[in-house]
């Protein structure tokens, strides 16, 4: 039989309950040779059991799908997931393609009480990792106060990082290397005025190294530039949870004293922080333009989208400004190492070409009769959808209640039998009912993608009608939102789509 071991930790509990990666993976192979099995895959990662959305499990799970193994090999059930809901949805997948489940430590029952059973130890198992990040989070603040770097954010450009098992560890140190590209950069910013683009540029022109030894970016030296630990200044619990660096409020940042040396005087770090300031407010592309088509207009040569943009103009002391559209693989931080050809195009001479083109559909209002009488079908099919849905969803509900129930039961000593035969009826009836769930999400996904707001659309139509030949800015945007137009521009073509109608027009134009 071929055998896929997978093996996960969480970074907060990978030594502590003694189940690193290694560990796990020595012991799944030892087990696998004693059955007899082929080992086929290996997967290993760190990632919460949690989240049902991790890499390595999707790899697994894509070869249960197209059954290429016959067994999959864990150390224990709460390595495979530690939500009772995601076991649900995985052994249930495992079954579906006839692939057994086996764990190193303990016996997978697949009885109706084991299942069960299994269940219950993964709720249990949920509300302990609960418990593990509460005292987790507890003890790295009280390490912060303590004056001890906790997690990650050790690792910074310009030092090196002592661990806390070394000798006088637990702080940074200055990396002699790395120190005078930061001092650099720093200088650059404030004596030469430069941008934080050109700033990156002329790191890579300069072939100074990075941290990870890879090209440097914009955001890598805009993290430089904007980082108080190089003047001493260590904090901890400045990220939000989408892990935005100094999102949170400042009375929620704990300093970690004495772990940091200064690499920038405090006036130096202080006058960077006003150049980029002045650099953002003299920047071209935060001149306040309206782009009628911004979100729009996408490459045909590489896929990705155009982007509005300001080019300052001077002659005989006059500054004027020319607004343009261009493909964002044009930019050497987007595509540095093969830049888009497409060509750009001047903001106002597409603008007009495009609205030439709706103003045409425009012109032949039975078209678009007919294709409102469809939306609002689609509407109508949606509300009865969603009903459907939160119907389910109760008594998807009502069926978990049941099984909490049971647990009582069997804790009580009732008749295995009646247990069994009751948690049978019960694990038939959530299969049902999160089969119909699935089958209405898709439904509801598929007529939201293709219902536009009717009211709104009207409402647009109808305005413009009133504004004849001159609509104002907000009535043509919002009637290329409410049509989802998408303009495709390869070479000289111009192709527009939207929702309503996918072929709107192509026109044949040139570039300025």
């Amino acid at each position: 039989m071929k055998a896929a071991i997978y093996c996960r930790v969480s970074t907060d509990n990978q030594e502590r309950e003694g189940t690193s990666l290694h560990t796990q993976l020595e012991n799944c192979l030892k087990y696998c040779e004693s059955k007899g099995y082929e080992v086929s895959h290996r997967f290993s990662e760190a990632y919460s059991g949690l989240s049902l959305e991790r890499p390595e499990l999707d790899n697994l799970r894509e070869l249960v799908r197209d059954e290429i193994v016959d067994v999959i090999v864990c150390y224990s059930l709460d390595r495979l997931s530690r939500d009772p809901g995601h076991g649900v949805i995985i052994t249930q997948e495992l079954e579906k393609h006839s692939v057994k489940l086996e764990t190193v430590t303990e016996d997978v029952d697949s009885s109706e009480l084991g299942k069960l059973i299994s269940y219950i130890r993964g709720y249990a198992s949920k509300v302990e990792a609960q418990k593990i990040r509460e005292r987790t989070m507890r003890g790295r603040k009280a390490r912060a106060k303590e004056g001890r770097f906790c997690g990650g954010g050790a690792k910074l450009y310009g030092y090196d990082y002592i661990k806390v098992s070394q000798e006088n560890g637990g702080r940074r140190i200055i990396n002699e290397t790395e120190a005078p590209w930061v001092q650099q950069a720093y200088q650059w910013l404030v004596i030469e005025g430069l941008s934080t683009n050109a700033i990156t540029y002329r790191l890579r022109a300069l072939n100074a190294p990075s941290k990870s030894g890879k090209v440097w970016s914009r955001r890598s030296v805009q993290a430089i530039l904007k980082n108080p630990a190089y003047i001493g200044k260590t904090y901890a619990f400045t990220c939000s949870q989408a892990g935005k660096k100094f999102a949170r409020p400042r009375e929620d940042w704990i300093e970690i004293p004495n772990v940091t040396p200064v690499i920038i005087t405090p006036e130096l770090f202080e006058a960077a922080q006003k150049q980029l300031q002045v650099n953002v407010d003299n920047s071209p592309r935060n001149m306040k333009q309206e782009y009628l088509l911004r979100g729009h207009i996408r490459c045909r040569h590489c896929g990705r989208v155009y982007m509005g943009g300001v080019a300052k103009n001077v002659w005989k002391n006059k500054t004027s400004l020319r607004s343009f559209y261009r493909c964002t693989g044009k930019r050497k931080m987007c595509a540095p190492v093969e830049r888009c050809q497409n060509k750009g195009w001047g903001a106002n001479k597409l603008e007009a070409i495009v609205w030439a083109k709706l103003e045409e559909y425009l012109s032949t209002p039975n078209l678009i009769k007919d294709e409102l009488g469809k939306q609002r079908q689609d509407v109508e099919n949606l509300s009865i959808f969603e009903t459907d849905l939160q119907q389910i969803e109760r008594q998807l509900k009502a069926v978990d209640q049941e099984q909490r129930q049971l647990l009582q039961w069997a804790l009580k000593g009732f008749p295995e039998s009646q247990v069994e035969e009751e948690n049978r009826r019960i694990n038939k009836a959530r299969e049902t009912l999160q089969r119909q769930k699935a089958e209405l999400e898709a439904q509801i996904r598929a007529s939201e993608d293709s219902v536009v707001s009717i009211p709104k659309l009207e409402h647009i139509i109808e305005l413009l009608r009133q504004q004849l030949k001159d609509p104002d800015f907000a009535t043509k945007r919002d009637f290329i939102e409410s049509l989802g137009i998408t303009i495709w521009l390869d070479g000289e073509e111009v192709e527009v789509k939207g929702t309503i109608d996918p072929n709107i027009g192509c026109i044949v134009h040139t570039p300025s």
